[in-house]
């Protein structure tokens, strides 16, 4: 029983330190690109303070800066080539800002269960990212996670290859594994030669 409460609360530290901004940790940055798709083009961040999901495949505005809030799934993001950030207003439309320290700046990276993620507005709670088929920003108060316009794959810019060691495989030759006579005990066997 005192396992099952200690469990509980620590699920609910979870819960709670994840809604709040985390100052002191390291931040974790990655540079992908989002594949929107209802549209089949990436979103991108223009000069000019739109944001649509109308670029193509290593569009040098296509590429994106996401970087964590917290130690949990809240990230801001913004375009690596203007440095503004994607943001929602009150009324639900995606804006681009350069300063991306409120709270409308804020996404909440669900994984879904076909594997796409969606970005749900840390402010606007239910409000996601989403784009019509012809790359235009969709009003957050008429989405919801289910629907296609708030669908998206992470995807590496082109050209750009990850050097990171936990990303490659390494394969280990292990001894096979083998049944004692009881069938009650196992044990490692040496491979016969």
């Amino acid at each position: 029983m005192l396992h099952l409460l200690v469990l509980c609360l620590q699920a609910q530290h979870v819960r709670e330190q994840s809604l709040v901004t985390d100052q002191l940790s390291r931040r974790l940055i990655r540079t992908y690109q989002l594949y929107s798709r209802t549209s089949g083009k990436h979103v991108q961040v223009l000069a000019n303070k739109r944001i649509n999901a109308m670029a193509e495949d290593g569009d040098p505005f296509a590429k994106l800066i996401v970087e964590t809030d917290t130690f949990g799934s809240r990230v801001r993001v913004r375009g690596a080539e203007t440095g503004l950030y994607i943001c929602m207003n009150k009324k639900g439309k995606l804006i681009a800002k350069s300063n991306g320290k409120g709270k409308d700046c804020v996404f909440t990276e669900i994984v879904l269960e076909n594997n796409y993620t969606a970005l749900q507005n840390a402010k606007y709670e239910g409000w996601y990212m989403a784009f019509t088929r012809k790359g235009r920003p969709r009003k957050g108060s008429k989405t919801r996670q289910h629907q296609r316009e708030v669908h998206f794959m992470k995807r590496l810019p082109r050209g750009h290859h990850t050097t990171e060691q936990s990303l490659r495989f390494e394969f280990l030759n292990y001894p096979p594994f083998t049944r004692s006579l009881r069938g009650s005990q196992r044990t490692w066997a040496p491979e016969p030669r």
